[in-house]
């Protein structure tokens, strides 16, 4: 159940993509809600939580994926439509 907002962090390694969860989750009151692995090496983190905490959590996430792999896109959206859900 996606609470009031959803971020995603996008990057090209399984390590990077840990790194990101692990601060993300440090950093700020968030959930995890999937770890997607797309292919070709690309893992998307996703998280839920309030607005203010997602936006921390995938700013932070993000720059540390950055340290040591390539970060494709980090993404809040806020208050995402009720049918987004259904993705997860």
């Amino acid at each position: 159940m996606i609470n009031e907002a959803l971020g995603v962090v996008e990057t090209r390694s399984l390590v990077s993509a840990v790194k990101a969860a692990d601060t993300m989750l440090k950093t700020a009151n968030v959930s995890l809600m999937a770890v997607d692995f797309i292919g070709s090496g690309v893992v998307a983190i996703s998280v839920e939580g309030d607005v203010a905490a997602v936006k921390a959590a995938v700013l932070a996430g993000s720059e540390d994926a950055k340290l040591i792999g390539e970060v494709i896109s980090a993404n809040v959206i806020p208050r995402p439509h009720s049918e987004v859900n259904k993705l997860y």
